[in-house]
């Protein structure tokens, strides 16, 4: 990466608009499998939402955004059975630039939600994403996320597997 990677909290000044189209690129692999994972496509007032459902983590370097992820407490999750569990927390939109990925910072954003959602007081994390995105299916695998059930949201063209680690 060759510079510090910074992690710092969503604020309200922040530039939505940078944030939609750094996940715009981010997921556009995904968009290119066929998969219509909402933040390939979403405008900036759902990227607003989303931010604000939970605690969102920017990473920067150079003071440039290039990933995010936002953590959901469990008494905001929500959604399908696991995650209206009370004891789970979940996350979502995580994003790397594509030119940064495999470089560990996703790593580094999931080791801070899994510290947070552990000061939360949630006894596991949960996640979701499409069954047919198999390597992530697998990375999170390699993580401690297993296997939990299957959900169809609204606003996706497949079935997503909830995956969840124990904290």
């Amino acid at each position: 990466m060759g510079t510090t990677l910074n992690i710092r909290l969503w604020t309200d000044t922040d530039d939505v608009s940078a944030l939609t189209e750094m996940l715009h690129r981010a997921y556009k692999p995904l968009a290119d499998m066929g998969l219509r994972f909402l933040a390939t496509h979403q405008n900036d007032t759902i990227t607003r939402e989303r931010v604000s459902a939970g605690k969102t983590f920017l990473g920067e370097v150079d003071g440039v955004v290039i990933a995010t992820v936002t953590l959901v407490a469990p008494e905001d999750a929500g959604g399908c059975p696991w995650y209206d569990r009370p004891e789970v927390a979940s996350f979502g939109q995580l994003a790397v630039e594509p030119h940064l990925q495999k470089q560990g910072i996703a790593a580094k954003l999931l080791d801070l939600v899994e510290a947070e959602a552990t000061a939360m007081g949630a006894a596991e994390i949960a996640l979701d994403t499409s069954e047919e995105a198999h390597h992530l299916i697998n990375y999170y695998a390699k993580r401690g996320y297993r296997f939990i059930e299957y959900t169809q949201w609204p606003d996706v063209n497949y079935r997503s597997v909830i995956m969840s680690k124990t904290l």
